[in-house]
């Protein structure tokens, strides 16, 4: 399967109405060719069948190169697994790649679920995602905190993870003040998350940076704290 292939595929399925409708609520000016999210699994689950990690790192990047919505979304597909054997640093190396070039949420939300796996599966990449936390881009600075939810969601952590969780409440304590709407709303999510599991350390947060943030932001983090 060759990206041109895949490509092709894609636009066989797709429907120009829904398309427009796509382009419009994105927001982001690049081709939508209008192919559900349900639709795109299935074409991805066939082409990881046929290709060894190898071939499949090369479809992704040329998926991603395409600049598709939905190559895009099929780029990220292609490498979220848990477990990638073996855990070549390549498909680390092309999800980070990728980064710099985030415009819009779904892409993004996309390519940073692939990168969850790959940070669980080999946690020390942290200290590269922990550069993109001073990046001009604010995409970049969003991605440290959506690729790092795995670490909102432990019940029992250990003693690492919990130093892991404090780490990127670092992060996110030298966000608040930033009052960019997709960052605030990256903020909230975490805290939201990991109150589920970590309320304490949630109450603490909100209790030393809350007036900092947007008031929609401290709503949205507290949502699911238990009364």
């Amino acid at each position: 399967m060759t990206p041109k292939a895949a490509i092709a595929a894609l636009r066989a399925l797709g429907d120009p109405v829904k398309a427009a409708e796509m382009h419009k609520y994105h927001k982001v000016d690049r081709p939508y060719l209008g192919v559900a999210n349900p639709v795109i699994d299935e074409q991805v689950k066939s082409w990881r069948a046929e290709v060894d990690l190898e071939q499949r790192l090369a479809l992704a990047k040329g998926l991603w190169k395409s600049n598709t919505h939905e190559g895009r979304i099929a780029a990220a597909k292609l490498l979220t697994q848990a477990r990638i054997r073996p855990d070549d640093a390549g498909a680390w190396a092309l999800i980070v790649s990728w980064v710099p070039e985030f415009d819009a949420w779904a892409v993004a939300d996309h390519a940073s679920i692939a990168g969850q796996k790959r940070l669980v599966a080999d946690p020390t990449r942290l200290d590269q995602v922990a550069r993109w936390t001073t990046s001009d881009h604010m995409w970049t600075r969003r991605a440290a905190l959506v690729m790092t939810l795995p670490w909102t969601k432990q019940n029992h952590p250990k003693p690492a993870d919990l130093a892991i969780r404090d780490r990127v409440l670092g992060w996110a304590a030298g966000y608040v003040t930033d009052h960019d709407w997709f960052i605030q709303k990256a903020i909230a999510w975490w805290l939201r998350e990991l109150s589920k599991h970590d309320p304490e350390r949630v109450r603490h947060f909100l209790d030393r940076h809350g007036a900092d943030m947007k008031p929609f932001a401290v709503k949205e983090a507290g949502r699911k704290l238990p009364e």
